[in-house]
């Protein structure tokens, strides 16, 4: 059955297995916020809405930055909003972040809750 163009294509007595790779081949770049890094709160009291893509690995989401109150304030907003829209969402610190690109619909939520918005980013 061997043939002289025939080679072993599976073997099952082990053999000598490579060790994974301790190292990336990619070098570490600085994050910028076009790759995930969340804004800066300037605590002006002008709440911004950015678009952006923050830890959701590529996909798009809408950060809320700048909101004023509590911790407790800030995760029933976040559930307000997550309720009105109908997707998902998470705080990180001090900013939300809401699936999805919905800035308008944000835009209308805090400012019929009395807050100064602005559209900020791309």
């Amino acid at each position: 059955m061997s043939s002289s163009n025939s080679q072993r294509v599976y073997s099952s007595d082990g053999g000598t297995v490579r060790p994974p790779r301790a190292t990336s081949k990619r070098a570490a770049r600085p994050r910028t916020e076009a790759q995930g890094q969340l804004p800066e709160d300037p605590r002006d009291g002008v709440v911004r809405l950015h678009r952006g893509k923050p830890t959701r690995g590529g996909k798009s989401g809408t950060l809320v930055v700048g909101l004023p109150g509590s911790e407790a304030d800030l995760d029933t907003l976040l559930r307000r909003c997550k309720q009105r829209i109908g997707t998902g969402g998470t705080r990180q610190g001090r900013i939300l972040v809401i699936q999805g690109d919905h800035r308008e619909t944000l835009l209308q939520l805090l400012e019929s809750e009395g807050h100064r918005v602005k559209l900020a980013g791309g």
